[in-house]
């Protein structure tokens, strides 16, 4: 490890802990020569990279933001904690990354982000789901509106006993 002061080369590390969820490690170290204290994070690279694949064909790297970006935009002013967007957004990243090995239609994570809206924010699934399925008037405003109505809104600490496709998470079918 390069000390950011001196150059050397050498350092000792002087305290570990998790950071970023125990997505990283945060170092506190020490510089052999100048004896400077520095932090650096250890983070384990996605060495495979999800590409999305558009409704034109085209492909770009997944980014979890833009995916973090649509849940804020359907979200609007509604009562949603920024922590439940991230969360959400979160647990659609890990569950692609974990069912895809190199790529992903664009509709997959919409319809998965549509799913987790729908636990969160029925108002929110609503806006999403008008994007997602481009709506050309009412009726299909409507229609949507009725399908969410078929689902009970989710009670905290309670297990869904209706879901069809296994345990609740926000990339299963509601």
């Amino acid at each position: 490890m390069l000390c950011p002061y001196c150059g050397h080369s050498e350092s000792k590390v002087i305290d570990s802990r998790d950071a970023d969820g125990k997505e990283a490690t945060r170092r506190r170290r020490e510089c052999m020569s100048c004896e400077k204290r520095f932090t650096t994070y250890e983070r384990v690279e996605k060495t495979a990279r999800l590409v999305v694949v558009k409704k034109n064909g085209s492909r770009s790297p997944f980014d979890v933001a833009k995916v973090l970006a649509g849940i804020q935009a359907a979200c609007g002013k509604r009562p949603v904690s920024e922590v439940e967007k991230q969360r959400l957004a979160r647990a659609i990243d890990e569950s692609l990354h974990r069912e895809f090995e190199r790529e992903v239609e664009s509709h997959e994570i919409g319809v998965r982000v549509a799913r987790g809206l729908r636990r969160v924010d029925r108002v929110a699934a609503l806006r999403f789901a008008s994007e997602l399925y481009d709506f050309k008037g009412l009726e299909d405003f409507l229609k949507e509106a009725e399908d969410l109505q078929q689902f009970p809104e989710d009670l905290p600490d309670q297990p869904n006993l209706f879901e069809e496709d296994g345990p609740s998470s926000p990339d299963a079918p509601a």
